[in-house]
């Protein structure tokens, strides 16, 4: 059996990691915590986009230790919240289908981000998605420290993630599919057999043009 691994953020919604988290920085518990949260945030800002333009894993592990201090249920009780506000409405229109292309051929569907596994597993069961690979949050005593576990999904680490999770699936790769709209995915679209570009960006629709990967608009 194949499996078709899909980026998230640009590929299937038009969101990115910034929108939920902002979401929970605003939907604190009282609103003097939000606002002592969001002015974190606001100091973090210059730094977070140094970080997107030059290391994704740093980006990253900056962006989440937004959710430091959270309670993990507060946490998870806002996940459906935040998945019906922010992520749901911004599902591009042809992304159930593009899923559920790859589902009606028999594969095992993974959604591959550096969003939360519980926002994730959200949009996972959403689509018909069969398994999720994302960041996880530390959590000690039920709040979270503000950082992530090891491995922290983001860039080339995803391709090893993918490996591994093929690997323990029994998937050859040279049978698989894999789905992103950005270049800085190419380790993961280059490991597969069947790589595709979605709404890609300049650099990645060059790169699918000279290679012949198929390109997909689901916007």
């Amino acid at each position: 059996m194949a499996a078709s691994y899909f980026d998230v953020d640009g590929t299937l919604i038009r969101t990115n990691l910034v929108h939920p988290t902002l979401y929970y920085v605003l939907n604190q518990n009282t609103p003097l915590h939000s606002l002592a949260k969001l002015g974190g945030a606001l100091v973090k800002a210059p730094w977070l986009a140094w970080a997107e333009t030059r290391d994704r894993r740093i980006f990253n592990e900056l962006l989440f230790t937004s959710y430091g201090g959270m309670s993990e249920d507060r946490l998870v009780g806002l996940a459906v919240e935040t998945f019906e506000r922010v992520i749901k409405p911004n599902i591009y229109p042809g992304a159930r289908d593009l899923v559920q292309t790859s589902l009606d051929k028999g594969h095992d569907v993974v959604i591959v981000s550096g969003a939360l596994d519980f926002l994730m597993r959200l949009l996972a069961e959403h689509l018909g998605a069969t398994d999720v690979i994302a960041n996880r949050l530390e959590i000690k005593d039920r709040f979270a420290t503000g950082k992530l576990l090891r491995p922290v999904v983001a860039g080339p680490e995803k391709s090893r993630l993918i490996r591994e999770h093929a690997k323990s699936r029994g998937h050859d790769l040279d049978e698989c599919f894999a789905y992103s709209d950005s270049y800085s995915d190419v380790p993961m679209l280059s490991i597969v057999g069947h790589p595709a570009a979605v709404n890609p960006d300049r650099k990645l629709s060059l790169l699918a043009n000279a290679y012949h990967w198929p390109i997909i608009h689901v916007d």
